[in-house]
């Protein structure tokens, strides 16, 4: 069943949290879409991903439709999910619909939490994907270590 995590950033920006949820997914051997919604944020967090340990490298690609579909992490603005992914994971504010995230085994929407903009776009996203049926499970790092604060089913 497909089901929606939001992970309501505090702590860490999406530049250091997105690679350990990546990480975690890759160790799943799921395949991921990064969706964003602007394309210079896009390729300055495709330069961060780029740019991390050796031990952590995740292999991954910008869209650009020539070898999209073999990449196991792909970032986009697009709503094609080019490279067959499990994961749909979205940042920045991009969007999806009950009817997208069940064609995905999960569904990430991760938002910086001490942005009012970003945390009230969340609560509405929350709000129309529960109506929708959508499972969700609402986490924050508020502590300082990942705790799950909500969950509808």
């Amino acid at each position: 069943m497909s089901e929606v995590f939001f992970y309501h950033l505090t702590r860490t920006p999406l530049e250091q949290t997105l690679p350990d949820i990546l990480q975690k997914c890759r160790a799943r051997d799921w395949r991921v879409l990064v969706r964003g919604t602007d394309t210079k944020r896009l390729v300055w967090l495709d330069e961060k991903l780029w740019g991390g340990t050796p031990e952590g490298f995740l292999p991954h690609g910008f869209m650009t439709g020539a070898n999209d579909l073999h990449q196991p992490i792909l970032l986009t603005e697009s709503d094609r999910n080019a490279n067959n992914a499990d994961v749909l994971m979205l940042v920045d504010g991009a969007k999806t619909t009950a009817a997208e995230v069940a064609t995905f085994e999960r569904t990430c929407l991760m938002f910086n939490g001490n942005n009012p903009d970003a945390l009230n776009a969340a609560r509405a996203d929350w709000k129309v994907l529960t109506t929708a049926g959508v499972a969700a499970q609402y986490w924050s790092q508020e502590t300082g270590r990942w705790e799950q604060k909500a969950k509808s089913d």
